[in-house]
């Protein structure tokens, strides 16, 4: 029988969203000795056990809440008396940790495949994320980095290819230059809203582009709905440094947004 471990990393390594549930403490008479684990994923048990039964049942019941509840925290402890709040008869006290994996896995996407992207893909794949690459020009996606958590596209029509995307997903826009990223932009501003959308370039490109969200008739508030140059205004043009810059100014909104969630929970 594989290890927790083992388990874990396999379950990691396919995304598969999981609950470990871990025995941090026990008083009385319980069914399991502290330190031990359970692996839950969305169709129940899927490795261990935290004592059989109706604790098990619960602790199944509370990991499955968690993978189903969007925007819930990743951790928790829960603490049962065993008599009360499970309906078992011995009278202990049992203590869990309940840590999600592959949860809401931050979703970003890539439009380009060039340098700079290629650098920023480079470093994303060292997060907890899943990558949409699309560019097309095959030749630029097969210098991508080869991961688990890249997903890559080559598509003629990349406008064609917002409608797909999920509506959580940090959009990145570097593709070959202003008239590739334009027609990308006006159909993500007239059809979509996202978390995160930016567009790679200079602040004179970025003049150009809302001038031409203005001729294409949206509205002021849509002309601003984009960040034009992207990343923090940090470093160099090296293509990594430039990368570096555009993953801290997502973090700093990724993090603002999952704040805003939590506060809304509590």
């Amino acid at each position: 029988m594989p290890t927790f471990f083992e388990t874990l990393n396999e379950l990691m390594a396919t995304g598969e969203p999981l609950v470990t549930v871990t025995v941090v403490d026990t008083a009385g008479s319980a069914p399991q000795d502290p330190g031990a684990k359970m692996i839950v994923t969305s169709g129940g048990r899927h490795w261990g056990t935290v004592g059989g039964g109706k604790v098990e049942t619960k602790a199944i019941a509370e990991a499955q809440k968690m993978l189903a509840g969007t925007g819930r925290r990743a951790t928790q402890f829960a603490a049962w008396n065993l008599n009360k709040d499970v309906g078992m008869t011995c009278g202990g006290i049992v203590k869990l940790y309940f840590e999600a994996h592959n949860f809401g896995r931050w979703n970003i996407v890539v439009f380009g495949a060039g340098h700079v992207a290629n650098a920023l893909v480079s470093l994303l794949v060292h997060f907890d994320c899943h990558i949409l690459c699309i560019d097309p020009r095959q030749e630029w996606i097969d210098r991508l980095p080869l991961s688990e958590k890249l997903e890559t596209k080559v598509a003629a029509d990349m406008p064609g290819m917002v409608s797909a995307l999920p509506d959580d997903a940090f959009v990145v826009l570097m593709t070959m230059g202003h008239t590739t990223d334009k027609p990308i932009l006006l159909e993500i501003l007239r059809t979509r809203g996202f978390p995160y959308l930016g567009a790679i370039g200079s602040h004179s490109k970025a003049i150009a582009l809302r001038r031409d969200m203005a001729e294409a008739g949206l509205s002021p508030d849509l002309q601003e709905a984009f960040i034009c140059p992207i990343g923090l205004e940090v470093g160099t043009r090296h293509p990594y440094e430039i990368a570096v810059s555009i993953i801290a100014q997502m973090l700093q909104r990724r993090d603002q947004l999952r704040a805003v969630s939590n506060s809304e929970q509590t």
